[in-house]
């Protein structure tokens, strides 16, 4: 039987104005879930940056009938509910300031393994194909989980070349488990279950794939491991977040550098030339990096590119304005001026650093230059 903890616990994040951050501090101040569920609307002045606008949902019976039914739902489904502030989810991601207070896991996390995460573009070339299988032969007899967003291109050929070295790999999902998306892996996520594997997602059973969900899934792929490589993106691309992600969390980032007329390496290019990624000039290199070191294989050398001018768009010129006319603003002020999530922000910053047209400085400071 499942404790009613986890069962407020998804009443509560189901809540308008509760978002991760909020719930960890519902929970610091009130105890635990059930007690911020019970308490958070009437004594909400305890709460340090919270008006009575975020609390207001709190208490919602609509929200504790949707928990009832979601639980009924994993128990069927042997869905594993893992709560942050239980210490439940993966020790690593439990770091990150923004992790998700609710985890929802089919299969094994395996969390006494390392993790590595390898992103990329849903349009793969041969070039980052060869890579993918040159690396996986080259570490078979490391230890490591693979990780990464079970999309098409990059992502499904990480898991695949994963289970055909048979080992474990996690897939991160931007969606509930009431869906898959993209419906062609399938297959592929029942195999990653049945050879030891696991799915994740922060999202409950009937969220849908939404566009936005996608960026948010990025920050587990990159807080969950300490390292990631980004094996091909175009300027801009989703694994340009996930590298932005990673940064933030203090992860090394690695990125397969390319032709500079090659669309699909442009993105790891500027991040290498920013230095927001370490090249990676062999796969013996990358290995001793990583702290494998057991491996002889190499690669040919590649060196990244100059920087490529590029016109702002929309998105990035409103918050590339925004931090000139308000030098040195934070990032969590940034959100609530503009009203627009962190977890949306940082990435198009990182675009616009790449670009040269912000600097970031300690603690999520933000000027324009």
């Amino acid at each position: 039987m499942i404790s009613e903890e986890y069962l407020y616990a998804i009443a509560l994040r189901e809540c308008s104005h509760i978002g991760d951050i909020n719930f960890k501090k519902l929970v610091k101040t009130f105890g635990s879930a059930e007690e911020a569920w019970k308490r958070g609307r009437k004594e909400y002045k305890k709460l340090e940056g919270m008006g009575l606008k975020t609390v207001s949902d709190i208490g919602n019976e609509e929200h504790l009938k949707y928990a009832e039914k979601e639980l009924i739902f994993c128990e069927k489904n042997n869905i594993n509910i893992r709560l942050r502030h239980l210490q439940e989810i993966p020790f690593l991601l439990n770091e990150c300031p923004d992790a998700p207070a609710i985890i929802y896991q089919k299969g094994n996390s395996g969390d006494s393994v390392r993790k590595l995460s390898i992103v990329g573009t849903r349009n793969m070339t041969l070039y980052g194909k060869q890579f993918i299988n040159d690396f996986f032969e080259a570490t078979q007899s490391a230890s490591y989980v693979s990780v990464s967003g079970l999309a098409l291109g990059i992502d499904k050929e990480v898991h695949e070349v994963s289970l055909q070295y048979r080992r474990p790999t996690i897939a991160v999902l931007a969606h509930g488990f009431q869906f898959l998306y993209p419906s062609k892996n399938k297959k592929l996520s029942e195999k990653i279950l049945q050879e030891g594997g696991a799915l994740l997602t922060e999202f409950s059973s009937s969220r849908k794939p939404d566009r936005e969900n996608f960026i948010q899934r990025n920050r587990i792929v990159a807080g969950i491991s300490p390292s990631t490589i980004v094996v091909e993106t175009g300027f801009g691309g989703g694994s340009v977040s996930t590298a932005a992600f990673a940064n933030e969390y203090n992860r090394d980032v690695f990125a397969l550098p390319g032709k500079i007329t090659d669309v699909f390496s442009q993105g790891c290019n500027q991040l290498i030339f920013h230095h927001k990624a370490t090249a990676i000039s062999t796969i013996k290199d990358l290995i001793n990096l990583l702290g494998f070191n057991k491996h002889e294989m190499k690669m040919e050398e590649l060196f990244p590119h100059s920087e490529s001018t590029i016109q702002l768009t929309d998105n990035q010129n409103k918050i590339y304005q925004f931090i000139k006319g308000n030098p040195q603003i934070s990032l969590d002020d940034m959100s609530q001026k503009i009203e627009v999530s962190a977890h949306k922000i940082l990435p198009i910053i990182l675009e616009l650093e790449l670009l040269g047209k912000v600097k970031s400085f300690s603690g999520r400071q933000f000027i324009a230059i």
